[in-house]
């Protein structure tokens, strides 16, 4: 494969393993942790409620479907812009939305957790 042909082939697929593992650390923590934890604080304790509005809001109106749709949409959003930036070789676009995620679920995570158990 020509220097070329390789700068033209997207990222995603010069790298598969990387791709997953990205997504799979956003997952665990945007997706899984944060998604544990906020349900945890705002339907088991009573004391606590949802901080974002737009989460408070789909969570007031759909209950734990709401959470997830919110969720999920912004996950698949993210999802879709750096596949963009892999078809494009634009390495910001490609990293940087699975970062973010990891990074916020992680922050989410941690923040939420320490409320759960400075609450009880």
């Amino acid at each position: 494969m020509s220097s070329r042909d390789r700068r033209r082939t997207p990222l995603h697929l010069r790298w598969p393993n990387e791709f997953y593992w990205l997504w799979i650390a956003a997952t665990a923590t945007y997706g899984v942790g944060d998604i544990v934890t906020t349900v945890t604080m705002v339907f088991f304790i009573t004391d606590l409620t949802e901080a974002n509005p737009l989460v408070r809001w789909a969570i007031d109106s759909y209950g734990l479907s709401g959470l997830a749709a919110v969720k999920l949409s912004g996950f698949l959003i993210m999802i879709w812009i750096s596949w963009l930036g892999s078809k494009e070789n634009d390495r910001l676009l490609y990293y940087f939305p699975p970062a973010l995620l990891t990074v916020v679920g992680l922050f989410l995570t941690v923040h939420n957790t320490r409320l759960l158990l400075f609450t009880v």
